[in-house]
C-alpha cells in the first residue's frame, strides 16, 4: 500500500475529486495548507500599497491506496491539476506499513 500526497491549486480541487472518482478512487483526506516552492510567493497591491504575500494558499490531498492503483492516481492527478504555470504542486508517495479500520477492527486493503 502507498499514501498519496499532492499539493494543488485549490480551484482544481473539484476537477481532481472528479477526475479520481472516475477511476474508481473515492476516499481522500483534504486539507487547506499554505506555502510556497520555487516561486517564494508573490506580491500583491493592495489599497496603493504593495506587499509581499510569503504563503500562498494551496491544498493538501491524502489518499490511501493499493500499489496497483498509484500509478493511475498519479496520471490522474497530473493531468487534471496542471495548469503550466509555476505553482502547480507536487506529488509525494510514501509506503503505507499498517492501516486499521477503527469501526471494524479490519486491517490493510480491507480497511482501504
Amino acid at each position: 500500500m502507498k499514501k498519496v500526497e499532492a499539493i494543488i491549486k485549490p480551484f482544481k480541487l473539484d476537477d481532481v475529486r472528479e477526475a479520481l472518482a472516475e477511476i474508481n478512487i473515492t476516499g481522500m483526506t483534504v486539507t487547506e495548507v499554505k506555502g510556497f516552492g520555487r516561486q517564494k510567493g508573490h506580491t500583491e497591491l493592495y489599497r496603493g500599497a504593495e506587499y509581499m504575500v510569503d504563503f500562498l494558499p494551496k491544498v493538501k490531498l491524502e489518499l490511501v491506496l493499493s500499489d496497483d492503483q498509484v500509478e493511475r492516481c498519479i496520471d490522474v492527478i497530473m493531468k487534471t491539476a496542471q495548469t503550466g504555470r509555476i505553482g502547480d504542486g507536487k506529488i509525494f508517495v510514501f509506503d503505507v506499513e499498517r492501516v486499521i479500520r477503527i469501526r471494524t477492527g479490519e486491517e490493510d486493503e480491507e480497511a482501504v
